[in-house]
């Protein structure tokens, strides 16, 4: 069932966001230089997390180095080629992929922008807080996921970054699709009423 919380978006399928781990400084200059976060000021490995509804997490990415942008991780890491026509799906005003996510006719419900207007209109600031009480739930879901996996709070050596010849996903990404479905067995952070 759906929670109350999620009434006024009913179509919602998935709440998504980014979160980045730090890693170690790599060697060579080129990785070196993709997995730099201005916004961490550290390098990291940066994965896309799709939330339900209910609070169980339904996608996580690969690993992407930590200067590559939220919208380029989503455009190409596959989430969207999930989706059906009239899904919702909720993000940040960073996710700048109405279009992209418009080519599977579903609708990408953000937060209103203030643009080029002083204020919001009272109708805008109730869009926006309705959006924001659902949103957070991602937010909960990650800081979940962090603390129940403290690894994810500190440096990772950059050899899990790497991939072995043989193998298409690296032992980071293989340890956090393991971390989120373990946290799909916990009582969800999402209440029902």
């Amino acid at each position: 069932t759906m929670p109350r919380v999620f009434a006024q978006f009913p179509r919602c399928v998935c709440i998504i966001d980014c979160f980045e781990v730090f890693c170690e400084r790599p060697s060579n200059l080129m990785a070196r230089a993709q997995t730099y976060s201005q916004y961490k000021s550290h390098n990291t490995a940066k994965f896309l997390i799709a939330v339900t509804p209910q609070g169980s997490i339904s996608y996580i990415s690969d690993a992407w180095g930590g200067r590559t942008s939220d919208k380029y991780i989503t455009e190409n890491c596959g989430l969207l080629k999930l989706l059906n026509p009239g899904d919702q799906v909720m993000a940040d005003r960073g996710f700048t992929i109405e279009d992209s996510v418009g080519i599977y006719c579903a609708q990408l419900v953000l937060p209103p922008f203030t643009r080029a207007k002083k204020q919001l209109s009272r109708s805008e600031v109730e869009n926006a807080r309705q959006v924001s009480r659902v949103r957070i739930h991602v937010e909960r879901v990650i800081g979940l996921l962090r603390q129940k996996y403290t690894f994810l709070q500190s440096t990772l050596p950059i050899s899990l970054l790497m991939h072995d010849g043989c193998d298409k996903l690296s032992m980071i990404d293989k340890i956090v699709t393991v971390c989120c479905a373990l946290c799909n067995c916990c009582k969800s952070v999402v209440p029902v009423n």
